[in-house]
């Protein structure tokens, strides 16, 4: 029997298992009431796309495969998944644009991103992470560690909703309101990428408290992120810069990290 036939029996039954799986989780969550985790999987090669689809949805996530950027921006409006697992090299919108433009959309800000690229160069990386992808995963990959880093995400995106609940910050006339993913200096609203966003609301809300540059990288990505420490410190000098004559509350102790300067006392 040929290679070619062997291929396409065997892509056959996934896809048979596949819609066995998706009719079994629909009627589960009929009975139950709820819905499963909407999974968005933007990639233009159909293989992978089908591989991701068959692993997410033996695991219980409903998936839908896109393969245009353009197309993903379009779908997001419409259905607002709960996490995208997003190509950097697409047809119609590349990646990062798609990023960059859920990003600036108070809609789909807090939706969860997860880069999935053969660019492991560690500027793509850093570009990723400042646009806030929320993971970045690189090709050839394990499909057991893409769910296992979807569920990551998933977690720490909630703790991030609860976390963005509490109450606003307020430095003298600098101010932080985590909920609406906003902050202001003098008056003015002060545009912060995502990922910088981050970093300050993590060091604002312990003022004081000295943080290594692991332990911002895991607050703010999660630990099964590759996060430099030169990334790091970048992202510290682009909210250091955007802060101003506050910028010198974002402090550097030498040979350990980072603490946000305490204004008690």
């Amino acid at each position: 029997m040929s290679s070619t036939i062997v291929s396409s029996r065997a892509g056959w039954f996934a896809s048979r298992e596949v819609q066995t799986a998706e009719r079994d989780l629909s009627r589960r969550d009929n009975a139950e009431g709820a819905l499963p985790c909407h999974v968005f999987v933007v990639e233009d090669e159909n293989e992978i796309c089908e591989l991701l689809r068959y692993n997410l949805v033996r695991e219980g996530y409903r998936v839908t495969c896109i393969n245009r950027g353009d197309e993903a921006l379009r779908r997001v409006k419409e259905e607002s998944p709960d996490l995208i697992v997003l190509d950097l090299l697409l047809p119609g919108v590349d990646g990062m644009e798609v990023c960059r433009a859920l990003k600036e959309q108070p809609a789909s800000r807090q939706i969860p991103i997860i880069m999935l690229t053969a660019k492991n160069a560690e500027a793509d990386i850093v570009a990723g992470l400042e646009l806030g992808a929320d993971d970045y995963i690189v090709k050839p990959f394990s499909p057991r560690v893409v769910v296992a880093r979807i569920r990551a995400v998933l977690r720490r995106a909630a703790a991030r909703r609860a976390e963005e609940s509490g109450p606003v910050l307020r430095i003298h006339d600098l101010v932080i309101h985590p909920g609406r993913h906003e902050v202001w200096l003098g008056g003015e609203p002060l545009e912060l990428t995502p990922t910088e966003f981050r970093v300050l609301c993590f060091l604002a809300r312990r003022p004081g408290w000295v943080y290594s540059r692991a332990q911002i990288a895991e607050a703010v990505h999660g630990g099964e992120q590759v996060v430099t420490d030169r990334a790091v410190d970048v992202q510290i000098a682009g909210l250091r810069k955007k802060l101003g004559r506050y910028a010198e509350y974002v402090e550097t102790v030498r040979g350990v990290g980072y603490r946000f300067r305490s204004t008690s006392g």
